[in-house]
């Protein structure tokens, strides 16, 4: 019954129409009318001037007549104004109404629609509404455009690295708020997000780490070979893994794993409003998000750093073994006469600057995601290769800086 009350009104399936089951095989409602009800019109002059009767299904299965009645409607009209005439259609869908419009639109002012049902005067409006976009244009290339695009790249190089400064001003004055009342300071945000930095990100982290010692060691061993020098290997492999291999390889994967979760997360809220809430509700959005994730990254970063120089070393003195032929006593002696303390501090004393880095970019980016999905995307991968980029540049920057002071 529903769907011969919405046949006879123009709407879904019509009485005859098949309609397909669970299992996709078309089961016929009644005996199919399809092709005995053609879309047809009848031009005809009146008191009014003319008029175009239309009738039977203009729809798409009947697209062949609807446009060839369509043609005779504009053939017959002699480019005079028309009243189209709706009262005899069976049905009519959007392809239906969108040859109507573009025939309409043929036609001279004062053409217009008459016996038309509710329903179709609404198709017929949505479809006048929604015209066709125009083509692009063809942008050329000129040959000032390639000067103009770094000088847009620059501007918002410029832009964002202020922005990053004034963040850096908002989580000090937040720090210092915090020190003047350590009572609203959220403690236990600082243990869970240490907990999420640190402790689960340890595995991988040392992994990786191990394996890039051995593939470094083995490398070396591979070319010192040639000069008789194999045991000057571990010399590498310790200053390298300790100066900049541990806290190079630890910031690249705290950048892709915390940084973009601080991204992600900060996206959300700022899409949910719930940084708004905060707001309202007389919260500082910088003190309860920003400050606990900022000093837990610098917090676990110099010690997931040392982790990653352990395993880096273990990597190499498993390499060298096998490789080499050096005992892990030999390694370990050797590794002791060539490194010192200062190795170590050099890489603990990079890892809470690069932590910082990490942090401002990823929240940053958290803060500037807009409400859609495709904006979260956009700047979770921005946040991850800005912050692998920084950590790289502050790497070489001080790696300059401690040649400079012979440390």
């Amino acid at each position: 019954m529903v769907c011969e009350l919405l046949a006879r009104r123009g709407i879904g399936p019509a009485r005859g129409d098949h309609v397909a089951n669970q299992g996709g095989r078309p089961v016929p409602t009644a005996p199919s009318t399809r092709g005995a009800d053609p879309a047809r019109v009848a031009v005809e002059r009146v008191r009014e001037g003319l008029a175009a009767r239309l009738t039977g299904r203009w729809t798409a299965d009947q697209a062949p007549a609807v446009e060839a009645a369509s043609a005779e409607m504009l053939a017959a009209s002699g480019g005079a104004p028309l009243v189209i005439d709706l009262s005899g259609l069976s049905r009519l869908d959007t392809l239906g109404a969108w040859v109507l419009e573009r025939s309409r639109a043929r036609l001279p002012a004062g053409t217009a629609y008459a016996g038309a049902a509710p329903e179709h005067l609404i198709l017929l409006r949505e479809v006048a509404y929604r015209e066709a976009e125009p083509a692009p244009r063809r942008r050329r290339l000129r040959p000032l455009d390639p000067v103009a695009g770094l000088g847009s790249g620059v501007r918002n190089l410029g832009r964002e690295g202020v922005a990053g400064l004034a963040f850096l001003g908002e989580v000090v004055a937040g720090c210092l708020r915090v020190l003047a009342r350590p009572r609203s300071f959220r403690g236990p945000a600082l243990v869970n997000q240490v907990e999420q930095i640190a402790l689960r990100g340890a595995p991988i982290i040392m992994l990786i780490a191990f394996l890039v010692g051995c593939i470094v060691t083995q490398q070396g061993i591979i070319q010192l070979q040639r000069f008789g020098a194999q045991s000057y290997v571990v010399n590498m492999i310790g200053i390298l893994s300790l100066r900049e291999l541990g806290v190079l390889l630890t910031s690249i994967m705290v950048a892709g794993r915390s940084g973009s979760a601080f991204t992600a997360e900060i996206g959300s809220m700022r899409m949910r409003e719930e940084v708004d809430a905060l707001r309202v509700m007389g919260l500082d959005p910088i003190e309860i998000l920003i400050v606990p994730r900022i000093l837990a990254l610098m917090l676990a970063l110099p010690l997931l750093a040392f982790l990653a120089d352990l395993a880096a070393l273990a990597g190499g003195a498993l390499t060298s073994l096998i490789y080499g032929g050096m005992s892990l006593e030999a390694f370990a002696f050797r590794l002791q006469n060539a490194i010192g303390f200062r190795h170590v501090a050099i890489g603990l004393i990079k890892a809470p600057f690069m932590a910082l880095i990490i942090g401002i970019i990823a929240s940053v980016e958290g803060f500037m995601v807009e409400g859609s999905a495709e904006s979260l995307g956009r700047h979770v991968t921005a946040s991850v290769v800005k912050s692998i980029f920084m950590v790289i540049v502050l790497d070489g920057l001080f790696a300059v800086f401690f040649a400079a002071i012979d440390f």
